[in-house]
């Protein structure tokens, strides 16, 4: 029985300590309850604050899923010189497919291309006038994602120029730079203004904690005088902290689910005007639990700081 007793008593202290958090837990939901209006507008600040920058981050993955749409697009037309041999034709085809910036190699023969003139001008009968055929073999090159880049997408335009079969190539790099370059503004803009709203989510719970901690001086301090640890005294408001990161992340995962229904149908009627099948992408389920986890982890973060900072610093009279 001696053997037993302590491990025994060790596993019940053990529970009690968990038993003791959890009602503690509980107990901090109930003070949120008691000051509803405070409670409510802190949620809300947090919120609020929390669903900016994630409306911020959805913006942004739809912008670069365009991004990526159109650059999926962007084609180089290799325009060849006359007299081009079938051998010659086979061997540059062979070069441009093991070129990793590539991602399709198209040929048009210049009779097919006249035939396609032919049938998209309406000119068949001024075009079956001509005696030979001016237009040159064309091959149609779809860059990969490795070649879409603006940089790669130059480098790859003077390679092919530079080919003696090639008479002229061409690619408009004007847009495939600007798009580049917005969408690199819109991150940067996104990733400041996300770590200016998230210090923002830190300061209104280290402030809102403050004042709860001043409006209890006195409780705390008859505490101590009873022989209250800091670390128990601490554990209420560190428990108000992380309600109050739980339930504003919450609130923000809903305040940005509302923001992209809200924007799903103007954005599909716009793209059915362009012909494009584009749907807005909300946050997915690991999105989700980024920002939940995000929000709780600042809270509780900005909630430590606060309540160790200020309950030492009350002493008993």
């Amino acid at each position: 029985m001696s053997k037993t007793g302590p491990k025994h008593s060790g596993y019940r202290r053990l529970a009690m300590y968990w038993v003791d958090h959890l009602r503690q837990l509980f107990s901090s939901l109930g003070e949120l309850w008691r000051t509803p209006l405070s409670s409510l507008m802190t949620i809300a600040v947090l919120g609020v604050s929390l669903a900016l920058p994630a409306s911020f981050y959805v913006l942004l993955k739809n912008a670069e899923s365009v991004s990526q749409h159109w650059q999926s697009k962007a084609q180089i037309s290799l325009y060849l010189q006359q007299g081009v041999t079938e051998q010659q034709l086979a061997g540059l085809k062979q070069g441009l497919s093991e070129m990793d910036e590539l991602e399709t190699v198209t040929y048009i023969s210049p009779e097919q291309g006249l035939n396609e003139f032919r049938e998209a001008a309406g000119f068949a009968q001024a075009l079956s006038l001509l005696a030979d055929n001016p237009l040159p073999a064309v091959f149609i090159l779809n860059l990969s994602a490795t070649g879409r880049q603006p940089q790669a997408a130059e480098a790859l335009l003077q390679q092919l120029q530079a080919q003696p079969l090639v008479a002229e190539a061409r690619l408009d790099m004007a847009w495939l730079a600007r798009l580049s370059s917005i969408v690199e503004l819109l991150r940067q803009v996104v990733v400041g203004l996300a770590v200016l709203l998230l210090v923002g989510v830190l300061l209104v719970v280290s402030n809102t904690l403050r004042l709860n901690i001043l409006n209890s001086r006195r409780e705390i301090e008859i505490m101590k005088l009873v022989g209250a640890t800091d670390g128990f005294i601490q554990r209420p408001f560190l428990y108000v902290g992380l309600w109050y990161g739980i339930i504003g992340s919450m609130l923000a995962w809903w305040l940005t689910l509302v923001m992209v229904f809200w924007l799903s149908h103007k954005v599909s009627v716009l793209a059915a005007l362009y012909n494009s099948d584009f749907r807005l992408f909300g946050l997915d389920w690991s999105e989700s639990l980024l920002l939940l986890l995000t929000g709780t982890l600042l809270s509780l973060l900005a909630s430590g700081f606060a309540v160790r900072r200020h309950i030492r610093a009350i002493e008993p009279g």
